[in-house]
């Protein structure tokens, strides 16, 4: 499940990361690639075209490219994308896919997508959530700074992370009053509050955390850079809205406590992925917990499935090389 920081045999591959527009999946597959070779890979991405459109849309790489050694992918629209590269470049490159198209070679299904149909299927590996950007070593670099800046005295800084509308879980006056009163809550038990917006945060969300500012909590004013990353690398412990599977293990990455707050669920198959995701997390593997009005730390082995899945692609990579005997 825990990946280390090195990679064995690290090398000079040329990685291509294809994916579609969102960020979020994007950074999946760069975070693995940056594991697999010290070259910064090359990133392609797929924008959707619907109707007569799909046939002649542009294609995003060209026969004269440079061939790559490794194509990442995630989501379902690079698949056939990557089929074609793959057959431009004579399936050559090795193929990793995060996620669950039909794509020959290395296929990383999350727990929460898993099912007994792909047991037995041959490269089909099980991965804990998602992998991203964040590396250990990325985190301990910014540590000392950002709590110097952040942090005051003994107080237990804790990082409130939320996001938005998903189509699993709704930000109405509920979902907003659980969170500003675990914020409340926090600070009269003596943290202080770091508090950051995603890009799916509505105006309303951030106009009703921002009135929460005070000495004891900061939150991001959208109109700075995001400071989500000192807020990771300096943090106690998180707590972390329900609509996110990329927040929860780039925290888990930290051996911080990690905590969840609930939501109002919106009924349906999105849902139910998300509530899987989140059960694997707190009841199979004891990561993270839901969050009762305290955060306590706990002890559990830190989660880095970028470096577990570079080093298994790295391996591969070195064995190919080896000469034939």
């Amino acid at each position: 499940m825990a990946g280390g920081e090195s990679v064995p045999n690290r090398n000079e591959a040329l990685t291509w990361c294809v994916s579609e527009e969102k960020i979020g999946t994007m950074s999946q597959c760069t975070g693995v690639a940056r594991y697999i070779s010290s070259k910064e890979p090359v990133t392609k991405v797929i924008v959707p075209h619907h109707g007569i459109k799909k046939f002649f849309a542009p294609r995003p790489f060209s026969r004269q490219d440079v061939p790559p050694n490794v194509i990442i992918s995630c989501g379902y629209r690079p698949e056939r994308q990557v089929l074609l590269m793959k057959r431009a470049f004579a399936g050559k490159p090795l193929t990793v896919h995060l996620q669950r198209p039909e794509i020959e070679g290395y296929v990383f299904v999350s727990n929460h997508d898993w099912n007994r149909q792909l047991e037995n299927r041959p490269g089909f590996h099980r991965m804990v959530g998602v992998p991203h950007r964040l590396r250990p070593a990325d985190l301990e670099g910014r540590r000392d700074a950002a709590r110097r800046k952040y942090k005051r005295d003994d107080q237990p800084l804790i990082a409130v992370f939320v996001g938005g509308d998903n189509g699993a879980y709704r930000y109405d006056s509920r979902s907003i009053e659980n969170i500003a009163g675990a914020i409340d809550g926090l600070v009269r038990n003596g943290s202080r509050v770091v508090v950051s917006t995603s890009r799916r945060s509505s105006d309303a969300t951030f106009e009703a955390l921002n009135s929460l500012a005070s000495p004891m909590v900061e939150v991001w004013d959208r109109r700075t850079a995001n400071p989500y990353l000192d807020y990771v690398a300096a943090a106690d412990g998180f707590l972390i809205a329900k609509d996110s599977i990329t927040m929860p293990c780039e925290a888990l990455l930290t051996g911080k406590p990690v905590y969840i707050l609930d939501l109002t669920p919106v009924s349906g198959d999105r849902l139910g992925k998300f509530e899987r995701f989140h059960a694997d997390l707190r009841e199979t593997l004891n990561l993270t917990r839901d969050f009762q009005g305290q955060i306590e730390t706990y002890p559990y082995q830190p989660i880095n499935e970028a470096s577990r899945i570079g080093q298994i692609i790295a391996k591969e990579l070195a064995h190919r090389s080896e000469p034939a005997t």
